[in-house]
C-alpha cells in the first residue's frame, strides 16, 4: 500500500481529460440555458493554461487563488491551473477586505484570478496585494488598472493544444490538490479519489446530470413550502442530502414521487466519510467495506461539561457501545492521514487526540456526536459545542430541534444553550420562525414538548424571529444568539418563557426577567 501511494495517481483532471477524449460532444455543464461539452471545457481550459504559462511566470506547485462566482469559467480556470501543475485555492466570494487578505496569506497565493463581477471587492485591497507581490488576473478583456492582467483577451489568440502532461502530474496521493476555506483545509488527491468512490456507491450513472443551484439555497424545507399540481412531473431520480431530518425526508419522497435520497456525512479536513446508499430513512450513512479497508473510526464517551473525552484511571478513552451516542474519532496513520489546516499548526494540533486506546496512537477529533446501531447504520446526533448540560443532564440540540420542527406553525428552529444567573449549566432556548400566516400556539407547544421530550430538554425560552442567520454552507449560526440570550435590552423580538405553573409559554416581561436574573423565579 505504501509503495503504491508513493507512485503517481490518477487525478480528477486525468479523469476529465480522458472523458473529453472519449466523448468530447457529451454535455459537461448546463448553465443558464447554455450547454458546454467536455470538448468545449477541455479546449477552453487549455487556452487558460497556455496564457498563464506564457504570461504569468507560474511554476508547478505554486498556489493560485480563485475569486470567481459560480459560472462555467470557474471550471475552465480551475482545470487550466491544474494543467500548469498549480495548487488552487477556492475563495468564498462573499468575503471582503481583511478576510480576503487573510485567506490569500494563509494559502500562500502568488497569484489571484478574479471574476469581473467580483473585481470591485478586490479593488479596496489591490494596492496591498500588488505591494506584496501577488499577481492579479482579471477574467475580462480589459481593465482600468494598468497593473491588473486580463485573461479573456489573451485567450482569443491562445492555442487550444494541451501543455506537456508532466506539468500536471501528481507526485503521490498526498500531494495538495486545492485549498478550501470553509474550514481552512487542504484537500489531497486521495480525498478526491474517495469522493469519487462515494458517488459511485450512490448510484450515479454516466448519463446523469447533477444540478447545482447558484447559491446552494434549494433547501428541502423551503421546497416543501410550495405546492403545485405538477410537482411529480419531473425526471429527477436521485437527490443528495446532508443532515436531512427524517420527517422532512419522508414528506419530500411522499410529495415528489419515487426519488432516491442519498444521505452522506463527511468533513473536508477529516479522513472519514459515510454514505447511506440504502432506502432507510434517518441514517447519514452505513459503515461499509471502505471503512474496514481505510476509513476506520471509533466512538468514545464524552464529558460535555469538561468538553473532552472521558478517560479511565489508566488515561485511555472509553469506547461507546453500539446504540450509545459517542464522539466520532478516526485514526491518523500513513494510510489514513490528517493533512491539517494550511499554515496553522496550532489549530491542527487541537483537532488531534493522543494516547486514545494505547500509548502513541493518534486520532482525529471530528467534534461530532454520532451513533451506530446493530445493522451498522450511522446516525448524526449533535456537534460537541451544541450539546449542553441542564439540571445534570445532557441536552442534544438536534433532538430538541427535530421535535420543535415537527410542529405545523414553526417553519425554522435553532436551539442553543444560554447562561442563567444562579443556575449551573445552560438553559435551553429556541429561536424560531413562524410559518406563513401562523401564530405561536403556546399551549400546543408546551403539550408537544411534554409528550416527546424529558422536562430537562424543554427550551426555557422561545425567541420569535423573521429570519435565522446561517453560514455560506447553511449551517445555523448560534454565537450571536447565545451572547444575547434572553436579555430584553438586547433582544427586540418577542420573547417567551416556560411557565410550568400554567403549563404554557408566557410572554417574558421586564418584571419576570428581573425575577429570573435575581434567582427569585424558578425556571
Amino acid at each position: 500500500m505504501k509503495r503504491r501511494m508513493r507512485q503517481g495517481v490518477i487525478t480528477l483532471l486525468d479523469c476529465f481529460v480522458r472523458q473529453a477524449k472519449c466523448a468530447p460532444e457529451k454535455s459537461f455543464i448546463i448553465y443558464e440555458g447554455e450547454t458546454y461539452s467536455y470538448g468545449d471545457v477541455e479546449r477552453r481550459s487549455n487556452k487558460v493554461a497556455q496564457v498563464l504559462n506564457a504570461h504569468s511566470g507560474l511554476q508547478k506547485g505554486d498556489t493560485v487563488a480563485m475569486f470567481i462566482s459560480n459560472e462555467p469559467d470557474f471550471i475552465c480556470v480551475w482545470f487550466g491551473l491544474a494543467k500548469l501543475g498549480c495548487v488552487v485555492a477556492f475563495l468564498n466570494f462573499n468575503i471582503k477586505s481583511r478576510a480576503l487578505v487573510h485567506c490569500l496569506g494563509a494559502c500562500g497565493a502568488k497569484t489571484v484570478v478574479v471574476g469581473a463581477d467580483l473585481f470591485h471587492t478586490l479593488e479596496d485591497i489591490l494596492p496591498s496585494l500588488l505591494q506584496s507581490g501577488i499577481q492579479v488576473w482579471l477574467l475580462a478583456k480589459s481593465s482600468s488598472h494598468q497593473e491588473v492582467l486580463t485573461l479573456l483577451d489573451k485567450m482569443e489568440d491562445a492555442s487550444e493544444e494541451p501543455l506537456p502532461t508532466d506539468l500536471c502530474s501528481s507526485p503521490n496521493i498526498f500531494s495538495n490538490s486545492l485549498y478550501i476555506f470553509t474550514s481552512g483545509t487542504t484537500v489531497s488527491q486521495g480525498f478526491m479519489m474517495c469522493s469519487a468512490v462515494c458517488l459511485s456507491l450512490s448510484g450515479l450513472k454516466l448519463a446523469d446530470v447533477s444540478y447545482q443551484h447558484m447559491k446552494f439555497d434549494m433547501l428541502v424545507k423551503w421546497l416543501l413550502g410550495y405546492q403545485v399540481p405538477e410537482e411529480t412531473a419531473h425526471k429527477v431520480r436521485l437527490a443528495a442530502g446532508s443532515g436531512l431530518r427524517p420527517d422532512v425526508w419522508k414528506e419530500f419522497v411522499k410529495r415528489f414521487g419515487n426519488i432516491k435520497v442519498v444521505e452522506s456525512y463527511g468533513l473536508t479536513e477529516s479522513n472519514i466519510g459515510f454514505i447511506n446508499y440504502t432506502d432507510k430513512i434517518g441514517p447519514v450513512g452505513r459503515a461499509s467495506f471502505i471503512n474496514k479497508w481505510s476509513l476506520q473510526f471509533d466512538f468514545v464517551k464524552y464529558d460535555v461539561e469538561k468538553e473532552e473525552p472521558i478517560r479511565r484511571r489508566d488515561g485511555y478513552c472509553v469506547k461507546a457501545c453500539r446504540g450509545e451516542t459517542g464522539l466520532l474519532i478516526t485514526p491518523v496513520s500513513v494510510v489514513s492521514p490528517f493533512l491539517g489546516y494550511a499554515g496553522n499548526k496550532e489549530m491542527s494540533e487541537k483537532k488531534l487526540l493522543r494516547n486514545v486506546f494505547k500509548e502513541g496512537d493518534v486520532f482525529f477529533n471530528t467534534g461530532d456526536f454520532m451513533l451506530i446501531d446493530e445493522d451498522d447504520f450511522v446516525y448524526f446526533r449533535d456537534r460537541t459545542g451544541d450539546t449542553f448540560r441542564w439540571k445534570g443532564e445532557n441536552v442534544a440540540t438536534t433532538e430538541v430541534t427535530d421535535v420543535l420542527a415537527s410542529l405545523d406553525f414553526l417553519q425554522e428552529v435553532n436551539v442553543y444553550g444560554v447562561s442563567v444567573p444562579g443556575h449551573e449549566g445552560k438553559a435551553g432556548m429556541a429561536a424560531v420562525i413562524l410559518g406563513p400566516n401562523q401564530v405561536l400556539d403556546c399551549r400546543s407547544l408546551y403539550c408537544h414538548l411534554k409528550k416527546h421530550l424529558p422536562s430537562y430538554s424543554w427550551p426555557r425560552f422561545i425567541r420569535i424571529q423573521k429570519s435565522l442567520d446561517v453560514t455560506e454552507t447553511f449551517k445555523q449560526q448560534k454565537s450571536k444568539l447565545v451572547q444575547e440570550g434572553f436579555d430584553l435590552s438586547k433582544v427586540t423580538e418577542p420573547l417567551y418563557f416556560l411557565d410550568e405553573s400554567e403549563e404554557t409559554y408566557s410572554p417574558l416581561s421586564s418584571e419576570v426577567f428581573a425575577e429570573i436574573v435575581s434567582a427569585h423565579k424558578r425556571i
